[in-house]
């Protein structure tokens, strides 16, 4: 038998192994790092947050990887090369945080790399007759494992697209075996550049699972902060709170058919952006509103979309538990307008389930990869796009 082969064997065997999960999101504010100790799978899966860290990415680095981002048009030379170069980077940025946090990379059994997503292009997307749904994520698993000495799954969207998926949300896998409580109902809401939300019944029954993506989270804000402002997000939600609602120009974000789609559905940046934006502002003659104003209308449309989306499923009187997590969860006037949007909703966040918020999606991938190692495909019943499959590619190292 090939010796890693037999290494792979022999790691998917302990008792307990240490997996790293790594996250870049389309925010593209670094890489986080997040090192578990994973014992067991499905539905006893236990796993701990040992260490976490956000590995900052260089202005010239994210300049980089946005000359590629959510474009139907890019220099296909630039995509190949950077798909090595974002691996290379990752690797580069694990074998730091071992250093730092007094590991050798011996002592790690795998990473779970989800790479970074450059386009997403769901059917109910791009629309082309014959076509199937679509995503695309770079850094190369093989380089990663090569430069780390350490076997790396990654690709994970890929086996959910061929199963008849979207390729997302995948969060629903991760929060199933995380955070389901029997007795107890739970919306878990991640407020990433997108936001999704996974219903977790309190039955615990697989079949009974809901996820879906929901509209904007941060993406709009952020793109405009980082065009008109210079900053990378609306910090402490200052520029927003400065500026006031413009209800001609959230009637016009809103009317979007993506938002009226049935669950569950996907989207991305590729249409929500500062196009759409501007498409919004000339059809609600806002195009001279102020930069302020349009912050603040912005933070209302991801929160008009998210709590739409929840009440569309729990009702217009929606009683249920929020745990947040994602970058939105630090934006102090969208978490206002979200209560008070749902005021018998309790929010409460993933660290009241002992799982650091900010390190949530970086977990789930160790948790997918787990699951792809030792255990078996979760069996969601015949719930559309939620396949039951295990994901991710395994690399080798050299």
């Amino acid at each position: 038998m090939n010796r890693q082969i037999q290494n792979l064997y022999s790691k998917a065997g302990k008792s307990e192994r240490l997996i790293i999960g790594l996250m870049s999101g389309t925010s593209m504010d670094g890489l986080d790092i997040a090192l578990c100790a994973v014992k067991k799978s499905g539905a006893e899966t236990d796993i701990r947050v040992l260490e976490f860290k956000t590995g900052g990415y260089t202005a010239e680095f994210r300049a980089k990887v946005k000359a590629i981002f959510s474009k139907k048009e890019v220099d296909l030379q630039l995509v190949c090369l950077m798909n090595e170069h974002i691996a290379n980077i990752h690797a580069q940025l694990i074998n730091e945080a071992l250093e730092e946090w007094g590991y050798k990379n011996e002592d790690i059994d795998f990473i779970a790399s989800h790479g970074q997503t450059i386009f997403h292009a769901p059917k109910s997307l791009h629309q082309l007759a014959g076509y199937p749904n679509g995503t695309l994520q770079i850094g190369d698993g093989d380089h990663i494992a090569t430069k780390t000495g350490i076997i790396t799954l990654s690709d994970f969207r890929q086996k959910h697209l061929a199963a008849g998926g979207e390729g997302a949300p995948l969060a629903v896998y991760g929060d199933y075996l995380m955070f389901s409580k029997s007795g107890e109902d739970r919306v878990m809401l991640n407020i990433g550049g997108i936001a999704n939300f996974t219903y977790l019944p309190g039955s615990t029954d697989a079949s009974e699972i809901f996820s879906t993506d929901v509209g904007p989270g941060n993406t709009l804000m952020d793109q405009y902060m980082q065009q008109h402002f210079n900053q990378f997000y609306d910090k402490n939600a200052t520029v927003g709170l400065s500026g006031h609602l413009n209800s001609k120009l959230l009637a016009a974000l809103l009317n979007c058919d993506f938002l009226t789609l049935d669950f569950p559905k996907t989207t991305g940046p590729e249409l929500f952006n500062l196009e759409y934006l501007l498409i919004a502002q000339e059809q609600s003659s806002t195009t001279n509103l102020s930069k302020e104003d349009v912050m603040a209308t912005l933070c209302h449309f991801s929160a008009e979309t998210i709590t739409n989306a929840i009440k569309r499923c729990f009702g217009q009187e929606a009683k249920v538990q929020v745990f947040m997590s994602g970058g939105g969860m630090h934006n102090p006037l969208l978490v206002q307008l979200l209560q008070a949007r749902l005021p018998l909703c309790k929010f409460l966040s993933t660290a009241d389930l002992n799982i650091n918020p900010d390190a949530k999606e970086a977990v789930l991938f160790a948790v997918l990869a787990n699951e792809t190692l030792c255990g078996e495909p979760i069996n969601f019943g015949n719930r559309q796009g939620v396949p039951s499959v295990c994901m991710g590619k395994i690399s080798l190292p050299a």
